[in-house]
């Protein structure tokens, strides 16, 4: 692999290992694969609760249902939230173990509602596993890093539609969802997110 295809790979995708965290957050979308590895990590003790957020498309208004697995998550959704709920109960979490949001519509309300759902909860979120699609991971990073700057984040990816730090290249539909990634993460985090960070 050229220098510059591993450097774009290496910002990207970040992975690390489970550890023992106070919350489990999953990014919104309509994945029920997020779910699923959240529903995974809390079976084994990873933490005491998930925090799951996301309302409908700001493309479409609407959820559009789930993204594969439809005939295993076959219920009418009205939001992300619902969904995943769905999934994580359907998966053995209970409710009582879930709370979050659902009004956020993109990376950046996911983070900031995240946000506002852990402080009306007063929980002090000090360390979290952070779950998402492993092309999506670098800009989730950085917005719930930026809104949670007392927070150390352990990402927890999984290869949505199979693209991989390994293999992203080697196809047109890696390559267009990892450089799309690559020009939102400078179009979208700007200076008051930069600033955000200087006050940690």
């Amino acid at each position: 692999m050229s220098r510059v295809l591993d450097a774009i790979g290496s910002f990207i995708f970040v992975e690390d290992k489970p550890q023992p965290a106070d919350v489990i957050m999953v990014v919104g979308g309509s994945a029920p694969e997020s779910a699923e590895t959240a529903a995974s990590l809390w079976k084994q003790g990873y933490a005491p609760l998930i925090l799951i957020g996301g309302g409908v498309s700001i493309k479409t208004g609407r959820f559009p249902g789930p993204s594969s697995k439809a005939d295993v998550y076959s219920r009418s959704y009205a939001s992300e939230y619902d969904f995943y709920l769905d999934v994580l109960t359907h998966n053995g979490v209970p409710e009582s173990a879930v709370f979050g949001e659902d009004r956020s519509s993109f990376t950046r309300e996911n983070a900031l509602y995240a946000r506002q759902a852990a402080d009306s909860r007063g929980l002090a979120v000090k360390t979290a596993l952070l779950v998402c699609q492993a092309f999506h991971a670098r800009r989730s990073l950085m917005f719930y890093q930026s809104y949670f700057p007392e927070t150390l984040f352990r990402v927890i990816p999984w290869p949505g539609f199979g693209i991989t730090r390994d293999n992203w290249y080697t196809t047109d539909e890696g390559v267009s969802r990892v450089l799309g990634e690559l020009q939102r993460c400078g179009e979208q985090f700007g200076a008051e997110d930069i600033e955000r960070y200087r006050t940690e």
